[in-house]
């Protein structure tokens, strides 16, 4: 069978995941959030339940503006939720760790400091840079920029910056990367490349992924499950399964029938 379609996912949130490797079990139990207060209160998430295995890609789908990238912020301890709680290996998530890297649709490099020198920041931060530096060399080899270590951020194409970004992150051997609509920005056939790279470099390291879409076709190509979301205050609506080997090829019918599905759920499914 090669997808499992569960419509009460959170029944099974905290189902035993025996840990191995070097990627994080994420737990989210019960998590809710909102901004503001009184009446200009916003509710984005609602009694949210999800279990990220140690190093497995999981993608998040559901209508603009719904609550997954707010989601994926809480995960990275950038913001607190109102209530519930995340842990990252059976440990409270409570502030922004090196081994939980997020990686956003803008590379954000800084234009005055080299390649080499915007990958190596999170070792410079952590004062490790002088005794680590192969690390920064490690990283650019792993995303194929070797040889663009000494060029400027706007010497770079939109791929490549983005590759940097990756880099960035991969230097630091993350348990859980945070994927923030990274390749929304790129042109399609360089995101279509990328897509592919991205799995390559999960499979190689090992590392946990969770990933926001709005790209129904990169959240099945990447992921083994992909949620779906419902509108704001986001719940889980469905999980889908892709239990299908990797590499995965973009025409296999089994990947066409669970995009079709993942359209219906999102209630796009008119015109397919």
């Amino acid at each position: 069978m090669v997808a499992v379609l569960a419509r009460e996912p959170a029944a099974q949130a905290h189902d035993p995941v025996p840990a191995s490797g070097p990627g994080a079990r994420i737990d989210i139990r019960n998590v809710s959030h909102a901004f503001g207060d009184g009446d200009k209160r916003l509710e984005v998430l609602d009694d949210v339940n999800l279990t990220v295995a140690p190093g497995e890609f999981v993608a998040l789908l559901g209508p603009s503006g719904c609550g997954k990238s707010t989601l994926l912020r809480l995960v990275a301890g950038l913001d607190a939720p109102s209530s519930g709680q995340i842990l990252q290996d059976g440990t409270p998530i409570e502030n922004p760790d090196p081994s939980r890297i997020v990686v956003f649709q803008d590379p954000t490099l800084y234009p005055w400091r080299r390649v080499w020198d915007n990958v190596a920041l999170g070792l410079q931060a952590r004062g490790i840079v002088k005794r680590e530096r192969h690390r920064v060399d490690d990283a650019l080899r792993r995303v194929g920029l070797e040889a663009f270590d000494r060029a400027f951020p706007h010497q770079l194409s939109g791929g490549m910056a983005q590759r940097v970004a990756l880099a960035r992150a991969l230097v630091n051997d993350p348990q859980l990367l945070v994927l923030d609509e990274p390749l929304g920005k790129l042109d399609s056939l360089t995101r279509l490349a990328m897509q592919s790279d991205l799995v390559e470099l999960w499979q190689r390291a090992g590392f946990s992924a969770l990933l926001v879409t709005h790209d129904v076709e990169e959240a099945l190509f990447l992921a083994q499950r992909v949620i779906v979301f419902s509108d704001r205050p986001a719940k889980i609506r469905a999980e889908l399964k892709v239990d299908l080997p990797y590499p995965r090829h973009r025409g296999d019918p089994r990947l066409t029938a669970l995009r079709h599905e993942a359209l219906r759920l999102l209630g796009l499914d008119a015109s397919w």
